[in-house]
């Protein structure tokens, strides 16, 4: 008990000491755990196609950077480890989808934690954001955009609407109560300042404008061009909208209009096939990511909807995923793909060429 109370009158003292001081500059680093940079696909003899860069799994990806700190910090910092035990670091634990901003910020989604992780790169810091309210938590956040004027849009399933926060995760309030049956994915165009909110539970993409107003929808329940069965992550890019139409096991691909253009994939059991599509996004040479939720796969389809390569199979280790969820691609064409069940968000460099 005594060592207890010196170790606290010393930690106070160094407090006052360190009190006005910059805090510590972090590095945000992919590279963490089982992730080994280096790692590419297809494997040798054939060209490879994409590079492992890492993951992301929380805190952890930020390293201090032990040179800037002086001895007085260091001594703290210690200290501070004795009296209150080890620092318990917060992690992912079933990330859904997210968007990275340009300046490398990456925005994640989690459904059990309840809350939007923030990969701050810029500030050296992981951010944790969990009110969609001043009242209300996040319950269910699955889809996030970009949204206009700074603003990042989150779609939560079980609050039945899309809440719109500030650069800083203050919410500003929200839309789609009354309109939204179980919002899931989210995108925006950006041009045309409109969002695409897929409704899992209604079988429909209902579009808004930017300023929360409902404008129009796409689709209704079936099986036929332009109709869904339980729509869920979906991306706009390079004026296509793609739908991930998961119970009907395709890809739909709609225009600026939001007229249907043709759909890919099938229902099968061997790798290409589809049982639980969900995560879907475009590169910038206009490759398809498409996450097979079911069999643990990232697949890459060309336009055209020819599969080119497939990525993953159950498991751990790099390059594998247990029931992943959505997919991103950032301004970089670094492929960021939410693996739900390991708790982490791994991150490919495509190589171009594919």
């Amino acid at each position: 008990m005594g060592r207890r109370l010196r170790a606290l009158s010393i930690l106070g003292l160094l407090a006052l000491c360190v009190a006005g001081c910059a805090s510590t500059p972090s590095v945000m680093r992919f590279e963490n755990g089982a992730a080994t940079e280096g790692e590419v696909w297809p494997s040798a003899p054939d060209v490879p196609r994409y590079r492992l860069v890492g993951q992301l799994t929380g805190e952890d990806n930020f390293t201090r950077n032990v040179e800037a700190q002086g001895l007085g910090r260091r001594v703290f910092g210690w200290l501070a480890g004795l009296v209150t035990g080890p620092e318990i670091p917060r992690v992912l634990q079933r990330p859904q989808s997210g968007y990275t901003d340009a300046e490398g910020r990456v925005y994640v989604t989690d459904v059990s934690r309840a809350a939007v992780y923030v990969f701050d790169a810029p500030a050296g810091r992981m951010r944790v954001w969990e009110q969609a309210d001043r009242r209300v938590r996040f319950d269910t956040p699955v889809g996030i955009a970009p949204g206009r004027d700074g603003e990042i849009l989150v779609a939560d399933a079980e609050l039945k609407r899309v809440v719109r926060l500030d650069p800083d995760g203050r919410p500003l309030g929200a839309f789609g109560q009354g309109e939204l049956a179980r919002p899931v994915g989210l995108a925006r165009d950006a041009a045309g300042g409109r969002v695409f909110v897929a409704d899992a539970q209604a079988d429909t993409v209902v579009i808004f404008n930017d300023a929360g107003e409902r404008i129009g929808a796409i689709g209704r329940r079936g099986e036929g061009p332009g109709e869904f069965n339980s729509p869920t992550y979906i991306s706009y890019s390079g004026g296509r909208l793609l739908v991930a139409d998961t119970l009907n096991a395709r890809i739909q691909i709609f225009d600026t209009a939001g007229e249907y253009v043709g759909e890919f994939g099938r229902r099968g059991l061997y790798v290409g096939d589809f049982t639980r599509p969900k995560g879907v996004a475009a590169d910038s040479d206009g490759n398809v990511y498409v996450v097979e939720s079911y069999y643990d796969y990232l697949l890459v389809f060309s336009q055209q909807g020819e599969l080119l390569l497939p990525i993953g199979g159950t498991g751990s280790g790099n390059g594998e995923f247990f029931l992943p969820a959505g997919v991103w691609i950032d301004d970089r064409n670094q492929v960021y793909v939410a693996d739900a069940y390991n708790g982490r968000v791994m991150v490919f460099q495509y190589l171009g060429g594919t």
